[in-house]
């Protein structure tokens, strides 16, 4: 039995399809939706039940016979440690940590640790477990640009935003599931940080450009000052110390190559999905 926190997130809702795919006996941890409404979108199989992550106690019953856990680093935040100590008294052998290629960067330097990804806490309570681990040091996600952009782009043809020549590396959310399917059901991760990007660096108006020829529109970026755009960020109800991190993070990347790896097409035996072929299948999203 796998037992999986962030079921219902961009990770784990994949995972979950990925896991009972390979027949895995699955449970599916959800702390804000109800057990049957989840139930009817998920395979017959998975059995979901409802706990919060970041009181372990909750999730006490549901750890019996449970032999491998995923670890979210935003669904379980500070209690990572906590949760894992839990699983290991109840038997669980292998614990899978969600995490960021960031993380060796100092704190205040990582921006989604202030919208809760614990992800530092995370690694660390797999990697001290005395238990099998994997850590997942992921890249930005492409999903990122329909969270930032999405609005934009269905209202116009111009995106505004900072630093048009940041580079970011955006991974496919169902590779990154792909990968922790795989840490979770063979031995191939076992006791390793995996580094995963998607496969090639891309600027803010490279993406914009990318997603532009995806829906059929001439889509462009205009830069606007950092500060500028940090106050309409902040307007629009994004916290202010995750807006300080990540203008930080542009001003002090911008220019440098990011780090590619060749992990996810090494780990998966086949290439990692592109950024065009992720905005080519959700044109739809974005109002094409």
């Amino acid at each position: 039995m796998i037992l999986v926190t962030g079921a219902t997130g961009i990770i784990g809702r994949p995972l979950v399809d990925l896991l009972a795919g390979a027949n895995a006996k699955v449970r599916a941890v959800t702390r804000t939706t109800a057990p049957a409404a989840l139930s009817a979108t998920v395979p017959a199989t998975v059995e979901v039940v409802i706990g919060e992550p970041t009181q372990p106690s909750t999730l006490a019953g549901h750890l019996d016979g449970v032999t491998a856990l995923f670890l979210h680093p935003r669904a379980v935040g500070e209690a990572a440690a906590e949760l894992v100590a839990l699983a290991k008294k109840h038997g669980v052998r292998r614990v899978v940590a969600l995490s960021a290629i960031n993380i060796d960067e100092p704190l205040d330097h990582q921006p989604s640790r202030f919208r809760g990804d614990h992800n530092k806490e995370a690694e660390e309570a797999a990697a001290d477990s005395g238990l099998e681990w994997t850590s997942l040091r992921a890249s930005s996600f492409a999903v990122n640009t329909l969270t930032s952009w999405g609005g934009q782009i269905k209202a116009g043809d111009v995106v505004r935003g900072p630093y048009a020549g940041f580079a970011e590396t955006p991974i496919d959310e169902r590779d990154l599931a792909a990968v922790a399917a795989h840490a979770l059901l063979t031995d191939d991760l076992v006791n390793q940080r995996t580094y995963l990007t998607g496969p090639q660096a891309l600027t803010h108006a490279q993406m914009v450009e990318i997603i532009g020829r995806a829906i059929g529109r001439p889509l462009s970026y205009a830069e606007v000052p950092p500060e500028a755009a940090a106050r309409g960020l902040i307007a629009h109800g994004i916290p202010e110390p995750f807006v300080t991190a990540l203008m930080a993070r542009y001003a002090r990347d911008l220019g440098k190559s990011p780090r590619v790896t060749d992990d996810m097409a090494r780990i998966l035996g086949r290439p990692a999905r592109t950024f065009a072929s992720w905005a080519e299948e959700r044109a739809s999203a974005f109002g094409g």
